[in-house]
């Protein structure tokens, strides 16, 4: 009997997922944390089951497109767009405290400049992926915290053109010559989108003839997700900025529905491979003879980042509970900052050493800050979701 090599691995995945979830579910931890223990477990540094971890990457990227996807289908655009003092000024002063304190240690250790400010910049990126999985299980998307908290994440996502420029000044070149301008007008023209589809309804082509075929469906509903990404990725800007935006035109056309129901099911999926990724790029070894040292980074990095993005948010109108609720939020690394730190390594601004230790800190801080944010709320006395708010 002939049996595909490739179905093993698959059932080994999923039991695999399904077990760590199992066990995390009754210690009430999020779904996140099931998926980055798996990683680790079926990496290389763990059972070694999954060896080709460049392919579980791109397929992770798909997650993170369609979740953004989702995301863009439940938020206004209006109310985003009323918000963006908050996201705009709020994210360029905690990324300049985030820069200034890492500057501040580098100067302490002794460290060159160039590497303070790239783990500056590499702490001052939160996590889109965790932060809204979060706030859509609790529901709270649609409430100030988490518009607040949407628009300084997506803010962020595009401040990475900046940070790749600035890598680049410092270092060998990152990209061709031109770059920087043909993402300043693909930034524009995503912004000039958004606004138009706040002021104006949209109108779908073929959503008769497609409403009434289910196959249809699944493709046309992936095709609207994965254009405007492409689009976006092409113009050098963040493919999940451009998904979040095709969810927003979807959600403006009065579409959410059917494409809701075609997708869902691969979001979940691509979603879970995505943190998977992000577990398999841990060094065990390296995590295990550095421990100490990895742990007490990131609660500096948890700590420091609720504290940064709380006080800002509180200069900029929020209550004290809602903006500590924020911090806590937006505590973790993003994983953004792998790229950053990958590019950094690229040009040597950041050695081995630094480089392994950063990708420690930032895969434990996404790991961890699910139980953080649920520390937080309990001593803040948030057992509750939000209610959204209009």
């Amino acid at each position: 009997m002939h049996v595909d090599p490739l179905l093993p691995t698959l059932v080994a995945v999923l039991l695999t997922l399904l077990a760590i979830a199992l066990v995390l579910r009754v210690l009430r931890q999020p779904h996140v944390v099931a998926y980055l223990v798996a990683g680790v477990a079926l990496g290389p540094q763990g059972a070694g089951l999954v060896e080709d971890t460049e392919v579980i990457q791109h397929m992770g990227s798909i997650g993170l497109v369609l979740l953004m996807f989702f995301v863009g289908m439940e938020v206004s655009p209006r109310q985003l767009i009323q918000s963006w003092r908050v996201a705009v000024i709020g994210t360029a002063i905690q990324v300049v405290i985030s820069v200034a304190s890492v500057l501040g240690i580098g100067a302490l250790l002794s460290w060159p400049l160039p590497r303070s400010i790239v783990l500056g910049m590499v702490i001052s990126l939160s996590s889109t992926a965790v932060v809204l999985k979060l706030l859509k299980d609790r529901g709270e998307l649609d409430t100030d915290v988490g518009r607040d908290v949407l628009g300084v994440l997506l803010v962020q996502d595009l401040a990475i053109i900046p940070m790749l420029g600035v890598i680049g000044i410092m270092g060998e070149p990152v990209g061709e010559t031109g770059v920087w301008a043909f993402q300043l007008v693909g930034g524009i023209g995503l912004v000039l989108l958004c606004v138009g589809v706040a002021r104006s309804p949209v109108k779908l082509p073929f959503t008769g003839w497609i409403r009434r075929d289910h196959e249809l469906q699944v493709f046309a509903s992936g095709a609207v997700a994965t254009s405007l990404a492409l689009v976006s990725g092409l113009m050098g800007l963040s493919t999940a900025m451009g998904a979040f935006v095709a969810g927003m035109v979807v959600a403006a056309a009065r579409e959410t529905e059917w494409v809701h129901r075609s997708l869902e099911p691969f979001r979940v999926a691509f979603v879970a491979v995505f943190f998977l990724s992000v577990g398999m790029l841990l060094d065990l070894d390296f995590l295990v003879e550095h421990l100490g040292n990895a742990l007490f980074l990131v609660a500096a990095v948890l700590v420091t980042n609720n504290v940064i993005n709380a006080v800002v948010l509180r200069v900029l109108g929020s209550t004290w509970k809602e903006s500590i609720y924020a911090g806590a939020l937006l505590s973790q690394i993003g994983e953004f900052s792998f790229v950053l730190a990958s590019v950094a390594f690229q040009v040597r601004l950041i050695e081995q050493f630094g480089y392994s230790m950063t990708i420690a800190v930032i895969a434990l801080s996404l790991a961890l800050s699910p139980a953080w944010i649920a520390l937080v709320r309990g001593m803040l006395g948030r057992a509750r979701p939000l209610q959204a708010t209009s």
